[in-house]
C-alpha cells in the first residue's frame, strides 16, 4: 500500500513501474537493463529512487572483481496507491451520501482501499492476518425495474442481517464495515 505522495509519484513513472513488475523476482541493474533496454546507470538511478521510498530492497550483494553488484527485489508482489496519497482531494463518502450516486460508490471504494490498506499494514507489522470476507459476482438484469427491485431486496436483506448481528453493547466486540455495491460490469478488451 503506497500512502506517501512522493512514493506514489515515483511508482507511477512508466519505467519505474516496469522495474517494479520485473522485480517480483530479484534482479540487478545489469540484468534489468537488458530486459528493459536502458543503460545500467539509468536503471541504477531508477532503483535508487524506488529504494528511497521503500518500494524495492536490497536482497544480496555480489562481488565481481572491483565491482559490487546489488541485487534488488520489490517489497511487495503488487502495489496499490491509497487515496491517502491524495488526501486533500480524496473522495469522502461523508460529503454526499447518496446510495444511487456513482460518486458516492467511488468514495466508498476509496474508503475501503484506505481502511483495508491500513489493516494490512498493521497486520503485517503484528504478523497477523486480517479477518475479512468478500463476495463478487455478476447478474444480468432483464430490465431497469428488475435492477431496482434487486437493489431494494438486497438493501432489505443486508439491513436485516446487520440488525440481527449488530450488538452495540458487546464487550470486547469489534466493529466491522459492510459495503455492498452494484455497478455495471466493465467489459474487458481482448
Amino acid at each position: 500500500m503506497i500512502e506517501d505522495p512522493a512514493a506514489a509519484e515515483a511508482s507511477l513513472d512508466p519505467m519505474r513501474s516496469r522495474l517494479l513488475a520485473e522485480l517480483v523476482q530479484p534482479g540487478s541493474a545489469t540484468t534489468l537493463a537488458a530486459k528493459v533496454g536502458l543503460a545500467r546507470q539509468k536503471v541504477n538511478y531508477h532503483l535508487r529512487t524506488l529504494e528511497k521510498y521503500g518500494l524495492v530492497e536490497l536482497v544480496e550483494e555480489r562481488k565481481k572483481g572491483n565491482v559490487t553488484e546489488r541485487v534488488m527485489q520489490a517489497t511487495a508482489a503488487s502495489f496499490v496507491i491509497s487515496p491517502v496519497a491524495l488526501d486533500a482531494v480524496a473522495p469522502d463518502p461523508g460529503r454526499s451520501p447518496d446510495r444511487l450516486s456513482a460518486g458516492w460508490l467511488l468514495a466508498l471504494a476509496a474508503q475501503l482501499v484506505r481502511d483495508v490498506g491500513a489493516l494490512i499494514t498493521g497486520a503485517a507489522k503484528a504478523r497477523k492476518r486480517v479477518a475479512t470476507f468478500a463476495i463478487a459476482g455478476e447478474v444480468r438484469f432483464a430490465s431497469v425495474a428488475d435492477r431496482a427491485a434487486f437493489a431494494e431486496e438486497l438493501a432489505d436483506a443486508v439491513t436485516r442481517l446487520v440488525s440481527k448481528y449488530h450488538d452495540e453493547d458487546a464487550e470486547g466486540g469489534r466493529d466491522h464495515r459492510v459495503i455492498v455495491a452494484v455497478h455495471p460490469a466493465v467489459k474487458k478488451e481482448r
